[in-house]
């Protein structure tokens, strides 16, 4: 266990730092950089450019350095805690990000949790129930779920959270927190404005969710070790947990490694129609001036989150699934 944990965790560490590669050249492909794109702007605009402060700002940057120079900098600085300089805001990449990421990881952990709380008991149910009224009423349900499109859904549970609740239209709070310290008032607010967008966001999941683990169990409820069970008299709560639901979550759990990402950056879209104050506009945003080192921060932030993520479920993996070795090989 200890040297599967060290190999993995070099790996790790190894595909992180190509990912940081790639990430950085995909940035720079685009032709220019930050500031090219702010003298276009202006000059659209019809405004004058100091081409000399451009070019001090383009040194005192470091822009003017070859790329390889750049991405140096770049990681040094990340393995130091300095996320970089934002020229869009001209903050600290850290400053900028502040509040958003802690309201973007309340956000988006609070929808993981909400989608394997409500995805596991009704998958189960489908697959145990099947062709009941029960079983087509949900697998209704999680079509409809599927089919609609989360801004859609956003724009009606913003008027229906203000309709029936009084729970003001956009955002993650009361406008009177805006900018103000953590307190208890902030907090309660922040979780009374939390529900709508955990149910937007996590409704495609949770349907998506539902359907691969009813087809799974279902799969595993027809094999012959079942019939077995229930041949020797096992009760059917006993089988079904022992054995074929184990089997079935093998999908279940290894979607932790992918879920943890998308639900950071399928939110970007339900953020932009809510007003939500997290990362996912900003990463947008960030990504169309070429703002290199904010942008830069949350594609490492999001491939950091997959290789957790992906270690995490093969973990869970082998202590669900007694099958499942860390080392390779075929055993003797």
């Amino acid at each position: 266990m200890i040297e599967y944990l060290i190999r993995r965790t070099l790996t790790m560490i190894f595909t992180l730092a190509a990912t940081s590669v790639l990430i950085f050249i995909i940035i720079h492909l685009p032709p220019g950089d930050y500031l090219s794109t702010y003298i276009a702007e202006l000059q659209s605009q019809g405004e004058m450019v100091d081409l000399d402060k451009i070019e001090f700002l383009r040194r005192q940057y470091g822009l003017d350095k070859s790329m390889p120079e750049q991405y140096f900098t770049w990681v040094t600085g990340l393995l130091q805690g300095d996320l970089g300089y934002s020229f869009e805001y001209n903050l600290p990449v850290s400053e900028v990000v502040g509040d958003r990421l802690f309201l973007s990881m309340i956000l988006n952990f609070t929808t993981i949790i909400f989608i394997y709380m409500v995805a596991f008991p009704i998958g189960v149910y489908s697959a145990t129930h099947q062709y009941s009224w029960g079983d087509y009423g949900l697998t209704f349900i999680g079509f409809l779920g599927l089919a609609t499109p989360n801004f859609l859904l956003a724009l009606v549970m913003l008027y229906f959270a203000n309709v029936w609740f009084g729970t003001s239209i956009g955002g993650l709070m009361d406008p009177q927190y805006l900018d103000q310290p953590w307190s208890l008032d902030k907090a309660l607010s922040v979780a009374a404005h939390l529900w709508v967008p955990v149910v937007v966001i996590g409704t495609s999941g949770t349907a998506g969710m539902i359907r691969r683990l009813r087809a799974n169990l279902l799969d595993e409820l027809q094999k012959q070790y079942v019939v077995t069970g229930r041949a020797k008299g096992l009760s059917p709560r006993k089988l079904l947990i022992k054995y074929p639901l184990r089997m079935a979550l093998n999908p279940f759990i290894a979607d932790i490694g992918n879920l943890l990402p998308q639900v950071v950056s399928g939110s970007v879209i339900v953020s932009a129609v809510m007003s939500l104050p997290t990362t996912g506009p900003m990463l947008l945003s960030s990504l169309q001036s070429q703002d290199m080192y904010l942008a830069g921060s949350f594609l490492i932030f999001l491939a950091a989150l997959t290789i957790v993520g992906m270690f995490i479920s093969d973990l869970l993996l082998t202590v669900l699934d007694p099958r499942i070795r860390l080392t390779g090989g075929a055993r003797q």
